[in-house]
């Protein structure tokens, strides 16, 4: 069966309880990313579901995406780089949304199920980092889960020490990780739902001027990231000098409305 025939099934208690957050902030992503984003997760999710956007422009995007203004971060100067506003995910009260949230970048394509993302166990769900940077306990945020109000800690604690966290941190992310494993509560998405475009998609030279990239085995949410785009992959742009990439067909099969 493919992925667009799943069958829809909408409960008010689940749409209540199951929640997708996403975040467009500035003038990077226009409002086509919300909206493909969220006819991603409609093909993809068997049961109801509520999608927020955190944004500080809603102009064009669709209306059953339900967009509420970025929670500001209350510090003297705005962490404008670094990805530290999407720490305001999670305040003790957000919007009033109660349940279990999946937050996801809005540089990724949904080709699989999403349903066991809210099955898989752990307090919070991350992926683990693609260059294993030694010992580290860095973890990616661009797909991941937890219940909301349950972490206001992270926040609270980063409001407090802003300055001393910024300054150990390079980013959002790896203050994240490090934050919920010294309490225990990190853990990690299995490897092969959630693999780079980048590194796991693209072949290996020089395959890559032979063959157009592909879908990993078993991948549910494939992630764009460093200079990798879903437009991109679809015009075979390259992601860096001198390195050549096909066009990635199966991306504009899935990325769209």
């Amino acid at each position: 069966m493919s992925e667009d025939r799943i069958p829809f099934h909408i409960t008010l208690r689940e749409a209540q309880r199951r929640h997708f957050l996403c975040m467009k902030r500035g003038n990077e992503h226009g409002p086509e990313y919300v909206n493909r984003l969220y006819a991603m997760v409609r093909r993809h999710l068997r049961s109801g579901f509520r999608f927020t956007c955190l944004t500080d422009d809603p102009q064009g995007i669709r209306s059953e995406v339900e967009c509420q203004p970025i929670p500001a971060l209350d510090l003297p100067t705005d962490p404008s780089d670094g990805g530290w506003t999407q720490l305001a995910c999670f305040a003790a009260d957000l919007f009033g949304l109660r349940g279990t949230a999946i937050y996801l970048d809005l540089n990724v394509v949904i080709v699989g199920g999403l349903d066991p993302f809210f099955d898989y166990p752990g307090k919070f769900l991350m992926i683990r980092d693609y260059k294993g940077r030694g010992q580290r306990m860095t973890a990616l945020s661009s797909v991941c889960r937890f219940d909301i109000g349950a972490h206001a800690d992270v926040l609270e604690h980063f409001r407090a020490n802003a300055a001393e966290v910024r300054s150990t941190f390079p980013d959002a992310q790896a203050y994240l990780s490090d934050f919920l494993h010294r309490q225990g509560k990190l853990a990690y998405w299995p490897a092969a739902w959630c693999p780079s475009f980048k590194y796991h998609s693209i072949p290996t030279w020089p395959s890559n001027y032979l063959r157009a990239p592909f879908v990993p085995p078993d991948a549910r949410i494939v992630v764009f990231h460093d200079g990798c785009t879903p437009p991109g992959a679809i015009a075979g742009q390259r992601n860096r000098v001198l390195r050549f990439v096909r066009s990635a067909g199966w991306v504009a099969h899935h990325w769209r409305e």
